[in-house]
């Protein structure tokens, strides 16, 4: 699988942006997808993650409420929109894929995911 992310830019305080995954190769439903982000100095850090079945969700304590992550399976995409975007949201966003045995399965650490997409730089200037 092969992932390509878009959808970055620099945005003011408060805006929204969405960003996309596309997905090459087969069995897209197969795989547990996820967002990552990684500010400069600081450690990469887990965003979002979506379940093979699209059933299960799971944000990151400081995303919940104003990001949302979906996938299209029909078109092999995943996406995460962001709202409400703070200064501290600016980062290189990644995304990444999994294969799961299990349909609810969400996988949350850099390493567990098999294939991972270059990075999109998000600003958000204050």
């Amino acid at each position: 699988v092969q992932l390509q992310a878009s959808g970055g830019g620099l945005v003011q305080t408060g805006g929204s942006l969405r960003l996309s995954c596309a997905a090459s190769g087969r069995s897209f439903s197969s795989y547990g997808m996820g967002w990552f982000r990684q500010a400069p100095g600081k450690e990469r850090e887990f965003v979002s993650g979506i379940s093979r079945s699209g059933s299960t969700t799971t944000y990151a304590d400081s995303v919940k409420g104003r990001f949302t992550i979906s996938t299209d399976n029909a078109k092999k995409m995943l996406y995460l929109q962001m709202n409400s975007l703070k200064p501290e949201d600016t980062a290189v966003y990644y995304c990444a894929a999994k294969a799961t045995p299990g349909w609810a399965i969400v996988p949350m650490t850099w390493d567990e995911y098999n294939y991972r997409g270059q990075g999109t730089q998000v600003t958000v200037s204050s």
